[in-house]
């Protein structure tokens, strides 16, 4: 094993910790940006290290194909190719079976795709992926698993999870680099409880450094989505790090966080940057918006970055739809922010001020009251009283106890913003619509 997690803070479910890695010491709870091919998009490595990112998450399908992990291999491993000195995350491959269901064909042996850069067949069995990553040279990589979207129902999530748990023990026999790499397991199961508690049950039982909470974040309802969340982090060991794959909707971090959990990775940051939409305490801003025109403001007022100590909204308006530089700007920003609601999640679980932390997020976010009934109902599992966020129809929450909560039903309500913003869970889709449009209109 080459890492070391010391719990530092609790509140209730909620922990901060020191996560040691061989190439960097992390505090938990924190957001891994996603750099598929060994880049952010727009930003530079000593970029990243100004605005504080602990890890960078690689792709191990993408790296392999292009630039080959013989070639990165051959010239250090990846954090030498690249230039970064901190941690590194790779994952296996496995959510590829996912995003590229159509050029990919999975049997036991492991799964088949069709290589989007010129078409011939690449098999990726748990013993090659472990293999690739071990040649890349990440602090922590992925076990291959079976990954199949939570809105899928039937016999292949239960095929899927135990499948996952079987090649568990290939990708462990593969591993020849236990003192140099940790290598996580993935909790697979759907939204199927009982699948669930046999895959964590089953990976805990091979006493790995780490676990991860897999196939969420694909289209699954929020209260299945956190109920799934607050089911894996109350069975997972309480001194290994647990990190929920794909999420970065900085109120599903919150959430994940006073639940138990302590990593996150996502591309929504630097993807939505690249459609002109800002992070800010208040959801999210759209720099694109006629109102931005004019508007002399920083993006965020309170926000301490570069891009908004030097920028204001009027310039990156002009910026966003002409010049690349006004995606890297936003880029920048917003990774910023997410690494700060790290910062502040540690440092409130640090000082023993969790519970204020969480409600000046959620009423900044909802001022008019209106907290999805979904965050209420994990608030009161996690042990936070939220009442004066809330509407109040919401008020039953106030006999609560934030150390002695109780569940209850709730069902899943939208975010509201005013004209300038957008709940975050419809921005790529309006992102998408706006691109479609585009070549409509050329």
């Amino acid at each position: 094993m080459a890492l070391r997690f010391e719990v530092l803070g609790r509140f209730n479910r909620a922990r901060a910790a020191r996560l040691t890695l061989p190439h960097f010491v992390c505090q938990t709870p924190l957001f891994m940006p996603v750099g598929t091919q060994g880049t952010i998009k727009g930003l530079t490595t000593n970029q990243l290290e100004e605005i504080g990112c602990q890890i960078i998450l690689g792709n191990t399908y993408h790296l392999a194909l292009r630039p080959t992990s013989e070639l990165i291999d051959e010239l250090g491993g990846l954090h030498k190719f690249m230039n970064w000195p901190r941690a590194m995350l790779t994952d296996s491959g496995g959510f590829q079976m996912v995003s590229l269901l159509h050029l990919a064909d999975i049997t036991e042996k492991g799964v088949t795709f069709q290589s989007p850069v010129d078409g011939k067949p690449m098999l990726l069995t748990p013993e090659e992926s472990i293999q690739i990553q071990n040649r890349i040279g990440a602090d922590i990589i992925m076990a291959l698993d079976d990954v199949v979207k939570t809105t899928i129902t039937g016999p292949r999530i239960e095929e899927a999870m135990y499948r996952t748990l079987r090649w568990i023990d290939r990708c462990i026999a593969a591993h020849k680099k236990p003192n140099e790499q940790n290598l996580f397991g993935i909790v697979q199961g759907g939204l199927d409880p009982v699948l669930r508690d046999i895959c964590v049950r089953g990976l805990v039982e091979r006493n790995l450094p780490g676990y991860a909470i897999g196939g969420l974040a694909g289209g699954e309802d929020k209260d299945s989505f956190w109920r799934v969340v607050a089911q894996c982090t109350a069975l997972l060991p309480e001194d290994k790090p647990r990190y929920v794959m794909g999420v970065g909707y900085p109120l599903d971090i919150v959430v994940c966080s006073a639940l138990g959990a302590d990593l996150y990775d996502c591309v929504y940051p630097t993807r939505t940057a690249r459609f002109g939409t800002a992070l800010v305490p208040e959801g999210v801003l759209k720099l694109k918006h006629k109102a931005m025109a004019e508007d002399t403001r920083p993006i965020d007022p309170t926000c301490s970055c570069m891009v908004c100590k030097n920028y204001t909204r009027a310039y990156i308006h002009c910026l966003v739809t002409k010049d690349a530089m006004g995606s890297q700007l936003l880029s920048y920003h917003n990774l910023h922010y997410m690494l700060q609601l790290s910062r502040d999640l540690h440092s409130s679980i640090i000082e023993e001020r969790f519970p204020d932390f969480v409600r000046g997020f959620l009423q900044k976010m909802f001022p008019k009251g209106d907290v999805p009934e979904w965050v209420c109902n994990a608030m009161e599992v996690a042990g936070i009283k939220i009442s004066s966020c809330c509407a109040p129809f919401l008020s039953s929450h106030d006999s609560e106890l934030e150390k002695d909560a109780s569940t209850k039903k709730f069902d899943d309500n939208e975010t509201a913003f005013d004209y300038k913003y957008t709940p975050i869970k419809f921005i790529d889709e309006i992102a998408f619509s706006n691109k479609n449009n585009k070549k409509q209109e050329l």
